[in-house]
């Protein structure tokens, strides 16, 4: 492996000889501070993300072998406080397509780069709003669900199930903070409301003290129909379970979740892509491993169909209505053409069992009901894609 100052670059993963195109894609993966948590028995994989990139890249060159189609992969991974934006140009002065997970400010630091325009980047780590309203920009796709997609679901499981009382525990991490505000403004948007909300304060050992702490804790929310969790850290959400004041259920970042995917998805052939996975990597598919696959996937879909190479006319493809992605879920995907959002149906389970896939039945929108997850066009602010 190439050594790089504040970098490594890894050498092509996979490649098809003999082709009469060859697509090259570049992973970027720049480290984020893991806050500490009270619990450490859900570690984050090593290769988060980048698993899933190279099973969509398996399947690419499994298609593009019968067509005279190639395709590489070259993975850069920057350290922690070292220089994202030295180690993009580097991947951009090789390839015109990134799959990146990193934060947002970083996201749109590599997006405004003078390399990178005209270039088309992913984005498969990041759920904020603002990457898909105010702050979009022309060169980033989205194919990790927002924020926004996974509450409006969730809303919608609360409204069909007549969970109108609700209250909320949020925590004091940026991610926490920004769920919290997403599912407050899903909540309005399928009119409900909270009756109550608690910030997270405790630095106890909750290991040791959730039977004591958390029942005082929840005792003055008085009753209600479930409690929203905003923990998406997974730090005090786990040991609030089964320990609440009042017996209800609990949703949001534990107990009830609404994901981008899950292990628990095995209809529409999403068993097949969960074995492949597993098989070769020796675990289970995430959210992130799930959009990173959709990322390289979504350009082998683009090379298949226009047999072209170049960013323009690939971009100009995915965001047609020409484009759909089959990506396990039981419709077709598509990318919204004011934002770069992957339109894509999310999973609300539990961990043994998928209890719904949002849309569901009876939430209506004019065009495409998976549009009524996430920002439609008429409330984006996205003006990068007019």
């Amino acid at each position: 492996m190439q050594r790089v100052t504040g970098f490594c670059v890894g050498c092509i993963i996979a490649t098809a000889s003999f082709a009469d195109a060859t697509l090259s894609i570049g992973y970027l993966r720049v480290e984020q501070p893991a806050p500490p948590t009270l619990s450490n028995l859900d570690p984050v994989p090593d290769d988060n993300g980048l698993a899933g990139a190279q099973t969509g890249l398996a399947d690419n060159l499994t298609t593009g072998k019968f067509l005279g189609h190639s395709y590489e992969m070259t993975v850069a991974d920057v350290a922690e406080g070292e220089g994202a934006l030295a180690a993009a140009r580097t991947l951009l002065a090789t390839s015109r397509y990134l799959v990146i997970d990193a934060s947002a400010d970083d996201l749109l630091a590599i997006a405004d780069l003078d390399e990178a325009q005209g270039a088309l980047l992913f984005n498969t780590s990041a759920g904020n709003l603002d990457l898909r309203d105010d702050a979009c920009r022309a060169n980033v796709l989205h194919t990790l669900a927002s924020d926004a997609m996974r509450t409006d679901a969730l809303a919608q499981v609360l409204v069909q199930k007549r969970w109108n009382d609700l209250v909320m525990i949020f925590g004091t991490h940026a991610a926490d903070i920004s769920y919290a505000a997403a599912m407050r403004r899903s909540l309005t948007k399928f009119g409900l409301s909270l009756e109550g909300e608690k910030e997270w304060v405790f630095d106890a050992d909750m290991r040791r003290n959730a039977s004591q702490e958390v029942p005082l804790f929840t005792q003055d929310f008085g009753d209600y129909d479930a409690l929203i969790i905003a923990d998406e850290v997974h730090d005090f959400g786990r040991y609030v379970l089964y320990n609440t004041w009042q017996a209800r259920p609990v949703v949001g970042s534990e107990g009830l979740t609404a994901v981008g995917w899950s292990p628990v998805i095995e209809q529409w052939g999403a068993a097949q892509l969960q074995s492949r996975f597993e098989e070769e990597h020796a675990r289970d598919m995430t959210a992130q491993d799930y959009a990173a696959w959709a990322a390289v996937r979504t350009l082998g879909e683009a090379l298949t169909r226009t047999n072209a190479i170049d960013p323009e006319t690939l971009r100009a493809y995915i965001l047609s209505d020409e484009f759909e992605l089959a990506g396990f879920k039981g419709r077709p995907l598509t990318f919204r053409d004011w934002n770069g959002q992957l339109r894509q149906p999310i999973a609300v389970a539990h961990p043994r069992a998928l209890v719904a896939q949002a849309p569901l039945e009876g939430f209506l929108h004019q065009t495409n009901e998976l549009d009524s997850l996430g920002l439609d066009r008429p409330e984006s602010k996205c003006e990068a894609f007019q």
